[in-house]
């Protein structure tokens, strides 16, 4: 080995050596994790297994972008820097995008410039559009700024159903949602009933956040469950005055990626979100007691038809003589959805719930 000119390996402080700077990000890579310690916080920094890693040193497979972003994220500022030039060297063209990765761990806020937008369409749009716009606004500037890489990333506003049985709120619904792929750009049309079994349902139950950083190391702590492709997730309550409207969920294709600074900014939008719903949408934590729904693929059946029957209701009314706008018809078929998929035996399906499957996109 070239002892000089080189660089004190070091990124723990648990050891140190001297590693040449013309070693390549591979070999460089392979001198850190010689360290089982070393190894093994590296492992849970990037969210890869040791086979993987292994694999990296020997040139057998190449990392995604993200992965060598939180390699590089993991390394004190000095070696940071020599694994930098070291991976350019094979990687020119992620140059750009690796120092702008790096550059985004700063970014804890949301622009001024987007409050001023939000507080000006909440002044301007007429009532019955303004929740419907601004939901739509604060969801595309959070996944733009949540996943401006596009690493693969789904966020949507789950909401509380109405009380039903008991005088209870039984059950959640996705609202709205837009992703990255491998999620789908619009995801309101995938849009299904939560419950008791979801992270939504339990941070919704608790009025208290929650971030699941790896799938594949989950212990079951926390009720979730997790698409093909989904590696971490977080939920955030949005509630006003100790009262609860729902919670914002942000599902991502990569592991470990809701580091302090991202729940940060989750933690603003949900708080932005509290604009979009109305008072009465509001409810006391004693009210909710949410029970365990039928899975997606079950749900499907029932929510095929969900426009046409919103038509016929509306029709029925209007034969009757009796008057009911869009969202009142909306609201109530819903609530008939909600009522019929509660009465479904919890033996009905074993396919797992979650955010749109392959099948599903």
């Amino acid at each position: 080995m070239i002892e000089a000119p080189g660089i004190s390996l070091h990124s723990t402080g648990s050891k140190v050596c001297t590693v040449s700077i013309f070693l390549s990000w591979r070999e460089l890579l392979g001198k850190l994790i010689q360290d089982s310690q070393e190894r093994q916080r590296i492992i849970n920094a990037i969210g890869v297994n040791s086979v993987t890693l292994t694999r990296w040193v020997t040139g057998s497979s190449n990392p995604r972008p993200q992965h060598l972003r939180n390699l590089l994220i993991a390394l004190s500022p000095e070696l940071r820097t020599t694994m930098f030039d070291a991976i350019v060297k094979e990687y020119p063209e992620f140059s750009v995008v690796l120092s702008n990765g790096l550059a985004d761990e700063t970014q804890e806020e949301i622009p001024s410039t987007f409050y001023s937008r939000i507080f000006n369409a909440y002044a301007v749009t007429p009532r019955t559009q303004r929740s419907w716009s601004i939901t739509n606004l604060i969801l595309q500037q959070a996944l733009e700024q949540l996943d401006p890489h596009h690493v693969g990333m789904a966020i949507t506003v789950v909401q509380c159903m109405p009380p039903s049985l008991g005088g209870k709120i039984c059950s959640l619904r996705e609202r709205t949602g837009y992703g990255t792929p491998p999620w789908g750009i619009n995801l309101e049309p995938y849009s299904v009933f939560l419950g008791a079994e979801s992270l939504a349902g339990y941070v919704v139950s608790a009025c208290h956040p929650r971030f699941i950083h790896n799938s594949e190391e989950y212990q079951g702590i926390v009720p979730a469950h997790w698409v093909e492709w989904e590696r971490s997730a977080a939920a955030y309550p949005i509630f006003r005055s100790g009262r609860v409207a729902g919670c914002l969920v942000v599902s991502c294709a990569e592991p470990n990626y809701f580091q302090p600074n991202r729940q940060k900014l989750i933690q603003h939008y949900a708080e932005l979100l509290v604009l979009t719903f109305d008072p009465h949408e509001f409810y006391d934590i004693s009210l909710i007691n949410l029970h365990i729904m039928p899975y997606y693929l079950f749900q499907t059946t029932y929510l095929t038809g969900f426009r046409q029957r919103v038509a016929d209701l509306m029709t029925a009314y209007i034969r009757d003589g009796k008057a009911i706008d869009l969202k009142q018809a909306e609201a109530m078929t819903w609530q008939r959805v909600e009522a019929e998929l509660l009465s479904v035996p919890h033996t009905k399906s074993m396919e797992p719930i979650g955010m749109p499957s392959e099948e599903k996109l």
